[in-house]
């Protein structure tokens, strides 16, 4: 449950900040609707987005042979499709108006561009949320995470660590000192 509250809040964030700029840079009015889209651009994207993915990419694979077109492209046609789709619902859902042409078709691509950017810093962006989480539900009279147990040693690890160190194994060092 802890892992689904941290994402969905790191998630939400950002999304919040991804519809503030789709409502600066596109003709789509947003606004103080920012809020609420954002919940459910958030819900899309965790609970649709995978279903979608999956509906649309059964479709392109069963037209890959006969479009002609590349791997790749048809790879980013579908997952702009996702987005397309994703925001539709989003503008529907919460109020906003997207106000004429551009208003529908820049913002998935900005959308995009946000899933880009969240996919490669969202293992970060949650473990800081984590670590927020951890020190609120603590200050609440939660109880604090168990800190991990240390392993007990291993030989063979530790037998791996000296062979780092001179680059020998056990074995070859009693070859070694044989001779």
């Amino acid at each position: 449950m802890r892992a689904w509250i941290i994402r969905f809040a790191s998630m939400y964030v950002f999304n919040v900040l991804v519809l503030l700029v789709v409502g600066w840079l596109t003709t789509a009015r947003v606004g103080w609707s920012a809020l609420w889209a954002a919940v459910i651009l958030t819900l899309a994207t965790l609970f649709l987005k995978p279903i979608l993915a999956r509906a649309f990419r059964g479709a392109a694979t069963g037209m890959r042979g006969r479009a002609g077109l590349g791997e790749k492209t048809l790879e980013y046609v579908v997952v702009y499709l996702v987005a397309f789709a994703i925001w539709v619902v989003t503008f529907l859902l919460s109020g906003s108006d997207p106000d004429g042409f551009w208003g529908w078709v820049l913002p998935p691509l900005i959308l995009l561009v946000g899933w880009a950017i969240y996919d490669a810093i969202d293992d970060r962006v949650e473990a800081r949320a984590g670590a927020l989480y951890d020190r609120a539900a603590s200050a609440m009279g939660g109880a604090p995470k168990a800190p991990a147990e240390t392993p007990a040693p291993n030989p063979a690890a530790e037998a791996g660590k000296r062979e780092l160190r001179d680059g020998l194994t056990d074995e070859q060092r009693k070859l070694l000192d044989e001779l």
